[in-house]
């Protein structure tokens, strides 16, 4: 899908491409392709001269290489932008391409974004840029847009994270936790610290792309200025991140010692039954190895006596136990 983004008023306007008579309709600041085809790669070739890399949004890329700039001032730039999703939570490689110097197309230059799946940063910015005027003026103040959003779409799934511990803290501190409903909390705690790290390392990886952006002498001094406030907001979230991974820890030492509380009650009633029939196995093997013949033909009532006798012996350590209160 190929999307260009034009400014009306003040205000971005999208426009879908369907075909290289269309594109050249249209000078956009920002040029977005979501799993693009073969042709679409084809027609902004040959419409802004432009070679989208193969290895655009491959994950193995070596780290040093995310960020660079090409001789002919073309800005590499390769960021991870989180998708919080319920069943499947990820981070989704973008490879941004940004063209400072095209003057025939756009003044300000054109931004290149390609990715393989939607985002939820690019809708949300989407969205804003459509109801605020003025928000965007050029292709590098939507970078900065897109990292802002991605700081604050960061911000709302680590409130969620919030929200979700707390239901969680409240099951774990009811206590009387079964076997079967610890391990479903294990599960929420699990997904809970996956999503926590994945934040996590999504800010680093944008820090590192502001910080990019600050050191290549590309912003003016207000958007300098936009981008020390994104770090800033950035270095707020670590601290939140810190304590939810203490949190998490602390959840799961919990519901890992109702497990093993479990499992000792189970230990707990071996040991005494083991204990309270002892001296019953006591008194049947004495009775036994001391008969000649069978015990039936020298005592007639020697079964039932012997077994009164072992119930007995087993009854009081159980009363003594459970006075002791090692049964409950």
């Amino acid at each position: 899908m190929l999307n260009i983004f034009t400014l009306s008023n003040g205000r971005l306007v999208q426009v879908e491409i369907e075909s290289l008579e269309e594109l050249t309709q249209f000078q956009p600041i920002w040029v977005d392709l979501e799993s693009p085809t073969v042709d679409e790669k084809r027609w902004v070739k040959q419409h802004y001269g432009l070679s989208i890399p193969e290895d655009a949004t491959d994950e193995d890329i070596e780290e040093s290489a995310r960020f660079y700039e090409e001789d002919n001032g073309e800005l590499h730039i390769r960021s991870d932008f989180l998708v919080d999703d319920e069943d499947d939570p990820r981070s989704v490689r973008v490879a941004f391409i940004l063209n400072q110097h095209n003057t025939e197309l756009n003044s300000c230059g054109v931004l290149f974004s390609i990715h393989e799946e939607d985002i939820p940063v690019f809708r949300l910015l989407r969205l804003r840029a459509r109801r605020a005027p003025g928000l965007i003026e050029e292709a590098k103040e939507v970078l900065l847009k897109l990292f802002d959003a991605d700081a604050e779409y960061s911000a709302d799934t680590l409130e969620g994270i919030y929200d979700d511990l707390k239901q969680v803290s409240a099951q774990v501190l009811e206590g009387n936790m079964t076997d079967d409903h610890a391990q479903g909390v294990l599960s929420d705690i699990a997904r809970q610290e996956d999503l926590n790290g994945r934040i996590r390392r999504n800010m680093l990886d944008t820090r590192r792309a502001v910080s990019f952006m600050m050191r290549s002498k590309m912003l003016n001094a207000e958007q300098f200025e936009d981008a020390r406030q994104i770090l800033r907001d950035i270095e707020s979230l670590d601290s939140h991140t810190a304590f939810l991974f203490d949190k998490i820890n602390f959840l799961m030492d919990a519901t890992v010692g109702f497990l093993n509380i479990n499992q000792n009650k189970i230990i707990k009633i071996f040991s005494v039954a083991s204990v309270a029939l002892l001296p019953p196995t006591l008194i049947a093997s004495v009775y036994g190895m001391n008969f000649k013949f069978m015990p039936e033909l020298e005592w007639e009532f020697g079964y039932g006596y012997v077994v009164g006798l072992m119930i007995l012996s087993a009854v009081g350590p159980m009363l003594y136990f459970r006075k002791r209160g090692w049964l409950k």
